[in-house]
């Protein structure tokens, strides 16, 4: 079952002599359950291509489905509420709210809804990542690698359509960053959560089963491995 489909999507920044092109005619499918590296060196395109996957920006030309929904074509509050319910999203710092237990930052997506959690499945995901003994620290209490992880449930709590994990090691030391990647791992062979992971590691792109490599705003190749 297809989640993902980019169709000739173009994001041009500038204009005139001044226009750069950062992402150039990406076509790409993401498949259910797949765990999906994009890499690429600083300005080759791929946290351009993440924005957009993740309903922050819009391409110029082409257009983002997941799930079926075109969400180029969202405006600011449909993205917002699709962005919550649909795209979970990992970046490199973390964004717990430091006042809020860490309960309540997992929550957060679903009081925002005013819907109540399913016990189980926030359950099985504290325990897949680890952090079931510290729900009711606050965020200051836990070290970077716990936090990302506090982060990793969050962004898995609504059963989102697609998890996008941007650089999320980059502010880890290396046993850290082992881990959280093994987290994600875990997540998608253990709750089949897809999964687009954003690096320009190539060690940490190759815990994925394929890896996309962008350059100069292009897919340069798409590779599965194993």
């Amino acid at each position: 079952m297809e989640i993902l489909r980019c169709e000739g999507v173009r994001k041009v920044y500038g204009t005139g002599l001044n226009q750069v092109a950062a992402l150039d005619k990406i076509d790409l499918s993401v498949e259910k359950g797949e765990f999906v590296a994009i890499v690429g060196a600083s300005g080759s395109g791929k946290s351009t291509l993440l924005h957009i996957l993740g309903s922050v920006d819009k391409p110029s030309e082409g257009k983002a489905l997941v799930e079926g929904v075109d969400i180029s074509t969202l405006n600011q509050t449909e993205a917002a509420i699709f962005r919550r319910r649909k795209v979970g999203i990992v970046y490199q710092f973390y964004n717990l709210i430091p006042t809020l237990t860490i309960r309540k930052n997992i929550l957060m997506p679903l009081l925002l809804d005013k819907k109540k959690p399913n016990p189980e499945y926030f359950e099985q995901v504290v325990k897949v990542l680890g952090i079931a003994d510290k729900l009711e620290f606050l965020p200051n209490q836990l070290s970077g690698g716990q936090q990302q992880r506090a982060a990793i449930a969050r962004a898995l709590i609504y059963r989102p359509a697609l998890l996008l994990a941007d650089e999320p090691t980059g502010n880890l030391d290396q046993k850290n960053s082992r881990e959280i990647i093994d987290m994600l791992k875990l997540s998608n062979r253990s709750l089949n959560q897809t999964i687009l992971l954003i690096t320009h590691d190539e060690k940490v792109a190759l815990k994925a089963d394929r890896i996309v490599t962008i350059e100069d705003g292009k897919i340069l190749r798409d590779e599965k491995r194993g």
